[in-house]
């Protein structure tokens, strides 16, 4: 066999394992890194349970949570001031007479009487400022409800108070011990004259709505149907009596119809003598 007959064969057996050689080394290549790539994800996953965990530790380690808030100062809750006016003083709009606290001196007499302009029976006097708030009230009465009071009664004097007193200790007051000796009281009723001075002047509108509402004006209902025994007087549905807009909303708020309750009196059914 001559020489170049034998060529092919050599170079065709070196290229056959210059193939194997490539493949292998590819193959190691190929193994080489799917080994490091394994391991790097192997560290990765080993290391999530506890490496994510003190990571984010880490984390929270390196920012500080904020402080939490102060709290606000605690506030105050109102309270009504049971002393900003006397419960014995005469001049007081405060005052509490009854059974067993007669004013005193007993033929007390405002100094500030004025006459009241609203419809009436009697030309009536009051003290300034309740004459102020009944005028307030009447007018209130007729734009929000169409209704027409009138005063039956206001402002008696020591000496009237003698004239009226009839005996009867549950109907009327002896002199000296009269609320409408203070100059705060008002008999209302129906310019109509309907039930005048009588308990039915409680189911009229006009009563109603004074029952009601009074107390927006600084007045109460002094002699509630349920209280004979607390102020010694049957019930009378058109006295009312101003103690101002603070003491009457309280009373209001609270649900406490008698002075006498509201301030820790004694109740009053009966005089003393």
């Amino acid at each position: 066999m001559s020489e170049s007959s034998t060529r092919p064969v050599v170079s065709e057996a070196v290229h056959r394992r210059r193939m194997i050689v490539a493949l292998v080394a590819t193959a190691v290549l190929v193994g080489v890194a799917a080994f490091v790539v394994g391991a790097a994800s192997g560290g990765s996953a080993g290391a999530s349970p506890t490496g994510s965990k003190g990571s984010a530790g880490a984390a929270e380690t390196a920012s500080p949570r904020p402080a939490p808030e102060a709290a606000p100062p605690a506030q105050a809750v109102p309270t009504f001031d049971m002393t900003a006016h006397s419960i014995d003083d005469p001049d007081s709009i405060w005052v509490v007479v009854d059974k067993l606290r007669p004013l005193d001196p007993q033929d007390y007499e405002p100094d500030d009487l004025v006459d009241v302009p609203v419809a009436h029976t009697w030309a009536p006097l009051m003290r300034q400022e309740a004459s102020d708030a009944v005028v307030a009230m009447f007018d209130a009465a007729a734009n929000e409800a169409g209704l027409s009071l009138a005063s039956n009664s206001a402002y008696r004097s020591y000496s009237t108070q003698e004239e009226v007193y009839d005996g009867d200790d549950t109907l009327t007051a002896r002199p000296g011990y009269s609320e409408h000796q203070t100059g705060l009281v008002m008999d209302i009723g129906a310019e109509s004259g309907d039930c005048s001075l009588a308990a039915c002047f409680g189911d009229t509108e006009e009563g109603i709505w004074l029952r009601d509402n009074a107390y927006r004006f600084g007045f109460i209902l002094r002699y509630p149907a349920d209280k004979t025994d607390v102020t010694g007087y049957e019930y009378e549905p058109w006295h009312f009596r101003y103690v101002g807009v603070d003491l009457s909303t309280e009373m209001h708020a609270r649900g406490i119809t008698t002075l006498e309750e509201f301030f820790g009196l004694p109740a009053a059914p009966d005089y003393a003598e």
